[in-house]
């Protein structure tokens, strides 16, 4: 694997926004552990049913190994994810048409109606936001988005 030089750009504005992003991740992941920490929940249980209603939105069949995938978490420990999920009435079980031997996941109406009373003024907030900048701006937005996931995706240096 090609080494990485470690050293940050010099350019102070370009770090500024490193930065920035930086301190974004760390309010958000706040703001779950918060929804978490209020609905006693795991923050793997708030990953998952994020993980969950995107894959939903996309028109994805959810499977528990595919959200073992997206997690990176084991066998074992997806299926005990799942059953606590299950338990406190957030995901079901449901056979998938055409291969019953597959389980799909759905995120309930219950778990739905959590996430929004929690998170539906943040997202009203930066809906209302992101509706006043340009469509040239929002472009801007969704290549730094995509290119930021790349970036992360492609994974830590010793990881």
């Amino acid at each position: 694997m090609d080494e990485v030089d470690a050293t940050p750009p010099v350019d102070t504005d370009v770090m500024d926004l490193v930065h920035g992003l930086r301190a974004l991740v760390v309010e958000l992941d706040l703001l779950g552990a918060g929804f978490a920490d209020k609905h006693r929940m795991h923050s793997t249980d708030v990953r998952a049913l994020i993980v969950l209603l995107d894959a939903a939105r996309a028109g994805r069949t959810a499977t528990p190994s595919w959200l073992r995938t997206q997690l990176g978490i084991t066998s074992a420990t997806a299926t005990a994810l799942v059953d606590r999920l299950e338990l406190a009435g957030h995901v079901e079980r449901q056979s998938v048409v055409g291969d019953r031997r597959k389980v799909a996941l759905r995120v309930t109406d219950k778990a739905q109606r959590l996430g929004s009373e929690f998170f539906g003024p943040l997202i009203l907030r930066a809906a209302t936001q992101l509706a006043e900048l340009s469509d040239d701006d929002r472009a801007t937005i969704r290549r730094y988005q995509s290119a930021m996931l790349a970036a992360i995706r492609s994974g830590v240096p010793g990881s």
